[in-house]
């Protein structure tokens, strides 16, 4: 299974206020749509992506959202990062593919942050 779509990334980076098809300000958690779900099929791990930026170097992807594994955070994640990770099963992390977006707000409610 793919991770990352092309539909996904662009619309992730129309969220990224640095990339040219960003809004060019930081949104607050109730504008910042969870545009994708990540997680490990056999632990406890999740990644929710709101933004996205790929590096022009390499082309890996660096992700914006809200990391929910030993503690919830804020913070960046990169697509080789979540491609590496094996969970203690050694099964790969997975994209919810029946994940609906929703806004940042709501999910930090979820996942009491």
């Amino acid at each position: 299974m793919e991770l990352l779509t092309l539909e996904d990334l662009n619309k992730l980076q129309m969220q990224d206020m640095y990339h040219p098809s960003g809004p060019h300000r930081e949104l607050p958690p109730e504008e910042l749509m969870v545009i994708v779900k990540f997680f490990t099929p056999d632990s406890n791990w999740t990644w929710y992506a709101v933004s996205a930026y790929r590096d022009k170097e390499d082309g890996d992807v660096q992700f914006f959202g809200l990391v929910d594994g030993l503690e919830a955070e804020l913070g960046y994640f990169w697509l080789s990062e979540l491609t590496g990770v094996r969970g203690p099963l050694g099964l790969p992390i997975e994209r919810d593919l029946y994940w609906q977006p929703k806004p940042l707000s709501e999910v930090m409610k979820e996942v009491r942050v």
